[in-house]
């Protein structure tokens, strides 16, 4: 296959103009404690800054704690960056997700959800290219993930880590030029699979209808998964058996209600060191105690595709449609090879009477 020419590395900048290298505050968003717990999370004073701006539309970030740097992704324009406090951002890969030499015919090229493996090498969802590949010191791309069953993936949207170097994705449509109804498919599912360490590849859930972003609970026991299909959006949960099998099917909270007032649906997600789950959606992250219960909004204004924990692990950076936000929080990541037991969940509906620009709490 030709290939187009990489770019890769942190002193190629293009567009410098168009992008935040010192922070400043998010004016349009809030924060919206539901519950006296979330006051313990989120200081009802804290500010979101916004340390880059200009993009397109923000996806999959993941922070190198090696280098102290968030990578991100921006699909339609095919580019991953990096940002650091020292250097502001800089175009780190080019193309990222789709590397044939015609144009491409659809909406999102690029690459999707990053992660950083075991031993500290970049994943990357690919949305054109339809696979997951590893980024090698060299530059070169290893292929992880491109078949199942001998048939091409959809476009591998998310990707996490599990402890033991497993691989959790999802394969929606959404990279394909027509989606849904895309000549090129070769599989007639939205699965989520899990990629094991010796290469083999499981289709673990197939009656998702559009999956989006993944997380593990901190005892991985949990896979949670969002749904941004438009029959049933919904955050999900399945219970995971000792053999890895995902079970259980529950709705942790139903995204309908705030996809009719609320730009945007479920997308990526995030565990805190207490189990408690920072899910971007409408408008904003959402925030669920380990019972199930809606806590409060990191309220953005705009479209939120994902969320990740970074610095010293007290710092949440989002994805908020053209920018990457900043906010210093009272909880942190969990510590690593420190898991606790996860609850059960005591389902709760969310309370779709919040409406932006509103009190901080629901009417």
């Amino acid at each position: 296959m030709t290939r187009r020419a990489l770019t890769i590395g942190v002193l190629t900048l293009c567009g410098a103009a168009a992008h935040a290298t010192e922070p400043f505050p998010a004016e349009a968003a809030r924060i919206v404690s539901l519950d006296p717990r979330f006051d313990a999370l989120v200081a009802p004073d804290a500010s979101l800054e916004i340390i880059a701006r200009g993009h397109r539309w923000l996806e999959g970030p993941a922070w190198n704690a090696a280098e102290g740097a968030l990578y991100y992704s921006d699909i339609p324009a095919n580019t991953i960056y990096r940002w650091s406090a020292d250097d502001g951002v800089h175009v780190f890969l080019t193309p990222a997700g789709y590397s044939g030499d015609a144009p491409f015919r659809g909406r999102e090229p690029g690459s999707n959800g990053l992660a950083f493996d075991v031993d500290g090498r970049l994943l990357i969802c690919e949305h054109g290219d339809r696979r997951i590949t590893r980024l090698e010191s060299s530059g070169a791309r290893t292929v992880l993930a491109e078949r199942y069953r001998g048939r091409r993936l959809n476009s591998p949207n998310d990707v996490i880590v599990a402890s033991n170097g497993d691989l959790y994705f999802t394969d929606p449509p959404f990279g394909l030029p027509d989606t849904f109804t895309d000549p090129a498919r070769e599989l007639d599912v939205q699965g989520i699979y899990r990629r094991s360490s010796d290469g083999t590849i499981e289709l673990l859930i197939d009656d998702v209808e559009a999956p989006n972003g993944i997380a593990l609970s901190l005892d991985e026991r949990t896979l949670y998964v969002t749904d941004v299909g438009p029959s049933h959006p919904a955050w999900l949960a399945f219970d995971l058996t000792a053999e890895g099998r995902a079970v259980n099917r529950r709705v942790l909270a139903d995204a309908a209600p705030w996809m009719q007032v609320r730009r945007g649906g479920p997308d990526g997600l995030e565990i805190d060191t207490h189990g408690n789950l920072f899910a971007a959606g409408p408008e904003g992250i959402f925030v669920f105690a380990p019972d199930g219960k809606l806590l409060g909004l990191i309220d953005t204004g705009v479209p939120t595709a994902n969320v990740e924990w970074g610095d010293d692990g007290h710092t949440l950076f989002i994805a908020a449609e053209s920018q990457i936000l900043r906010l210093r929080t009272l909880t942190r990541a969990p510590d690593p090879g420190s898991p606790i037991p996860d609850p059960r969940f005591d389902l709760q509906p969310p309370v779709p009477s919040l409406q932006p620009g509103a009190g901080g709490a629901p009417q």
